[in-house]
């Protein structure tokens, strides 16, 4: 099957090998005479799926046994407020939030709403192009969280590595929104406190957030926290205290199951980066099209990029279309173009895309 490529930054595309092996169980899941759809997520095929889901997730993130994982429901943005009902419940919450594009802000936007917040970095100054160091940011010894946004899905900015607070001597956990490059590379838990991804760019379909979390952490949900977003009550029924998406996490158990058969997150992370050093090495090349973002912080997974001539856009989105070339306008915000390379994107998609790139630079000659 000849499919275009789809660089959608999400919903993305998902591997052709797990839609196939999806279509295939659509009406009749291994026998029972039951699609996933139809069954009770009480009944024990589903329980089979839920349980090597989480195994599957384990194994390929190495996450720590320390870490509870969930499956809750209404993508990040809603995560951003459910994670401070869950860790504002103590004595003057205080949240450190640096902003390096359009997600984090979201992220102080919602947490205002349940605690002191203060920004830590303002990427705003820097048109969202660059971090400062993360020993220049303005973090409180008594802070009760800080969080980041890992990954950029708009701006196109991502740590390579991530805040190390305790090397400055700050005690907070830090709260990691890592939806756009979750499974691209290995997740620094050692750093982590709380880890949350929407499905829909890495994981599968939308319909189903993943949350990483310490133990540690369970007991400082506020007394407004709804039952069904409170992690300890999720946690302590198997993220089946109401009815989980359970399509959605067979969608992301297959996902899974493929990174495994891949080699899992350190040879996916090392096609990605051959991906990545593919797209950026032509735009850098070329002298009509332009990325803004610093280097040291440039997306694996999300590449803006700009042409030299704006007038251009539709023609060139146009043309990529019949060249089957799927989803690369840029964020309204941002403009321009965005290619996402998430997992899913073979390394002859970036390929297609570089030539596309040099035949439409080359009739602007």
């Amino acid at each position: 099957m000849n499919r275009p490529f789809n660089f959608s930054a999400g919903p993305a595309t998902i591997p052709l090998e797990v839609l196939n092996r999806a279509g295939a169980e659509i009406a009749d899941w291994h026998g029972t005479g039951m699609g996933v759809m139809e069954m009770s997520h009480r009944g024990a095929s589903f329980g089979e799926i839920l349980n090597g889901t989480l195994a599957t997730v384990r194994e390929v993130l190495a996450v720590p046994e320390d870490f509870e994982i969930l499956f809750m429901q209404g993508g990040g943005l809603a995560e951003n407020a459910i994670v401070p009902m869950n860790l504002c419940g103590v004595e003057n919450p205080k949240v450190d939030v640096a902003v390096t594009g359009s997600w984090s802000q979201k992220s102080l936007t919602e947490a205002k709403r349940y605690a002191d917040v203060q920004l830590a970095f303002d990427g705003k100054a820097h048109q969202f192009h660059t971090v400062a160091p993360t020993g220049d940011w303005a973090l409180r010894p008594d802070a009760t969280y800080v969080h980041v946004c890992s990954n950029e899905t708009i701006h196109g900015v991502e740590f390579q590595t991530l805040p190390d607070l305790k090397a400055l001597g700050i005690t907070a956990p830090l709260v990691i929104d890592c939806s756009s490059h979750i499974a691209s590379r290995p997740v620094e838990w050692d750093k982590v406190g709380l880890a949350f991804a929407g499905a829909q760019k890495n994981l599968g379909p939308a319909g189903v957030t993943m949350v990483f979390v310490r133990k540690s952490l369970l007991d400082q949900a506020m007394g407004i926290c709804p039952s069904a977003f409170q992690y300890k009550l999720v946690a302590a029924n198997t993220s089946m205290y109401n009815t989980p998406p359970t399509y959605g996490i067979y969608m992301v158990g297959l996902v899974f199951e493929w990174l495994k058969a891949q080699g899992g997150v350190a040879a996916i992370e090392a096609q990605n980066i051959a991906k990545t050093n593919l797209l950026y090495g032509a735009i850098d090349r070329s002298d009509f099209y332009r990325n803004e973002v610093d280097p040291a912080f440039r997306s694996r997974m999300n590449v803006p990029f700009l042409l030299a001539d704006e007038a251009l856009n539709e023609r060139f989105l146009a043309e990529a279309k019949a060249a089957n070339l799927l989803s690369l306008k840029g964020h309204k915000s941002v403009g321009g173009m965005r290619a996402s390379i998430y997992n899913a994107i073979p390394l002859e998609g970036v390929q297609a895309l570089v030539s596309y790139l040099k035949d439409f630079e080359a009739t602007q000659a």
